[in-house]
């Protein structure tokens, strides 16, 4: 077990869930993790940082099926300055879907980063309804999966993990039509 660089890729890094989710598993690590924000004018400093870390955990949200553009500007400058070392990067997704399948796309695009750059890539945690399940009953089975992502990357036993609120879709879709209202 290494130390850790988490990384928030979420526009809206300082209040967004991805802090939240970020915060729990920084709880959880056994290591030492040290966390990020990723924000338009700090690149250089966190490509200069990675080459003191063994693994790097990606925290953000799903956007229009992909990656948001804050973390798909990072990694653009991260492939042109990339560093010494390569850390094993793992993946935190969250979206506000239901399936956490939905998050697939944007994982193969961070696994085709990591494979076009020699970057071995390690666990994923793929949040359904990621918005909502922190703050309803449910956040427990987030909170589950946050804990065994931290062991699976502390361990280096890499796996790719799934949560979501255990809810039909037409109950999900009216619980979702009366927060918006």
């Amino acid at each position: 077990m290494g130390n850790l660089m988490l990384l928030n890729g979420s526009p809206r890094a300082p209040k967004s869930n991805s802090r939240h989710y970020a915060e729990h598993f920084s709880a959880c690590y056994p290591g030492h993790a040290d966390y990020f924000e990723i924000r338009k004018n700090n690149h250089q400093e966190l490509c200069a940082k990675i080459d003191e870390y063994s693994n790097v955990l990606f925290v953000f949200p799903l956007y229009a099926d992909a990656i948001p553009v804050t973390l798909l500007n990072f990694l653009k400058f991260m492939e042109a300055h990339p560093p010494r070392n390569r850390p094993t990067i793992s993946v935190l997704i969250n979206c506000g879907f239901l399936e956490p399948y939905q998050n697939d796309i944007a994982i193969r695009m961070m696994r085709l980063f990591c494979r076009k750059n020699q970057y071995p890539f390690g666990s994923v945690l793929k949040m359904g309804s990621g918005e909502a399940i922190w703050n309803s009953p449910f956040r427990f089975l987030a909170a589950r999966k946050i804990k065994a992502l931290a062991k699976s990357i502390a361990r280096e036993s890499y796996q790719t993990f799934q949560a979501t609120m255990p809810l039909s879709k037409k109950l999900f879709v009216k619980a979702a039509d009366s927060y918006w209202s």
